[in-house]
């Protein structure tokens, strides 16, 4: 399974487009569509929309196949979308290691959904644009009720 339309939008709309190298809000230097820069990664000159649109599509196949492997019950499509677009933005050892991921995992699609909505902080504060991005991921978890299943095991095949 890929990510969707809708969740491509969400996480270019979430992350935003800058040419040159930035810090997020958690003071890591970052590029493009979010792109974390990776030890030996340097941008002097910056980079352009299309070179960041290549990277971003190498970061969301790790994420799609991180959320493949962490997942072990079925999903639709709003679903996987929103564990895609938290595993981009947080990391997939943040998800691995949630209540959220956990909850999933026992089938307790509702308590994980609810989870999403708790990870909207940068540190002890609260802040803004990581909220309304929860609160985006949760409307997708939960506007996905007449997407196809996706099966986490099939994906591993």
């Amino acid at each position: 399974m890929e990510l969707s339309a809708a969740g491509l939008a969400l996480l270019k709309q979430s992350e935003g487009y800058r040419s040159h190298v930035y810090r997020d809000v958690a003071g890591v230097p970052t590029i493009g569509y979010g792109h974390r820069l990776q030890p030996g990664e340097s941008f002097p000159g910056g980079i352009t929309e299309a070179q960041a649109a290549a990277i971003l599509a190498a970061d969301i196949r790790e994420a799609e196949q991180a959320v493949g492997r962490l997942v072990r019950v079925p999903l639709v499509q709003g679903q996987f979308d929103a564990l895609v677009d938290f595993c981009f933005n947080l990391g997939q050892r943040r998800l691995a290691a949630s209540t959220l991921l956990a909850d999933l995992n026992l089938g307790r699609y509702q308590a994980a959904a609810e989870q999403l909505l708790l990870w909207d902080h940068a540190g002890a504060q609260e802040n803004a644009a990581l909220r309304a991005r929860r609160e985006a991921e949760f409307r997708l978890w939960q506007n996905s009720g007449q997407a196809q299943p996706y099966d986490a095991d099939s994906l591993a095949r």
